[in-house]
């Protein structure tokens, strides 16, 4: 009985693993990035009225785009 828990954690770890490699994959097409750019230069990081204009993503989808794309550290 704790081999088969022990290996539903580790699947459920395992699962949790792929999805934050899906989520930081976030692949957006050129019309999509084109149109996040024009809308983030016009409305700044209001990232939910930025996704209303882009069927299927969210706003968490844009923000880590733009963030892993075009955030500067300084």
């Amino acid at each position: 009985m704790a081999d088969s828990e022990h290996s539903t954690s580790d699947e459920t770890y395992m699962d949790s693993q792929e999805e934050r490699n899906q989520e930081s994959k976030i692949e957006f097409s050129e019309d999509e990035e084109a149109l996040v750019i024009r809308m983030y230069n016009l409305v700044g990081e209001r990232w939910s009225l930025i996704a209303g204009r882009i069927p299927g993503r969210t706003a968490e989808d844009i923000e880590k785009y733009w963030n892993s794309r075009y955030s500067t550290s300084e």
